[in-house]
């Protein structure tokens, strides 16, 4: 990703614990805040996930769009991309698990978006450090429980 936001924080747990719950498309509406309705519209060979329909609702941001998936066959982590989106030029993403010691991982959460109205470059990215830090910190109190 050439201009993208890159944010980590280290979750008190496997990493193959983490990506199930990065996984687990249905539950996000129970811990993401702004995700009113995620549904899964297609699997790849493995079960997983390769394309996600999220409705968003983030107060002054709605949207409705959806993302194709690719899991790294190594469980280290998964990218996506933009299909389809009412505010969305694109979107690429990804997350990056790499377990420090049993039961500590590292989360790397890499992010770029382009709304259909551009954005000046500061504003977005300060728009996209508070998307992944959101999602971050949600993901670790999701998993640690």
């Amino acid at each position: 990703m050439a201009d993208h936001t890159e944010r980590d924080i280290v979750i008190n747990a496997d990493a193959a614990d983490i990506l199930a719950v990065i996984a687990d498309f249905e539950h996000y509406p129970d811990w993401v805040g702004a995700a009113r309705e995620v549904q899964v519209l297609a699997t790849d060979a493995q079960g997983r996930a390769s394309e996600v329909r999220f409705v968003l609702d983030a107060g002054v941001l709605q949207d409705t769009y959806v993302l194709a998936y690719e899991w790294d066959r190594d469980g280290t982590g998964v990218s996506w991309r933009l299909v389809s989106s009412d505010l969305q030029a694109d979107q690429r993403g990804r997350y990056l698990l790499s377990e420090q010691v049993p039961g500590s991982t590292k989360v790397t959460y890499e992010l770029m978006v382009d709304l259909v109205v551009p954005l000046i470059g500061a504003l977005k990215r300060r728009a996209e450090k508070a998307i992944t830090d959101a999602a971050l910190n949600d993901l670790k109190k999701r998993v640690e429980g």
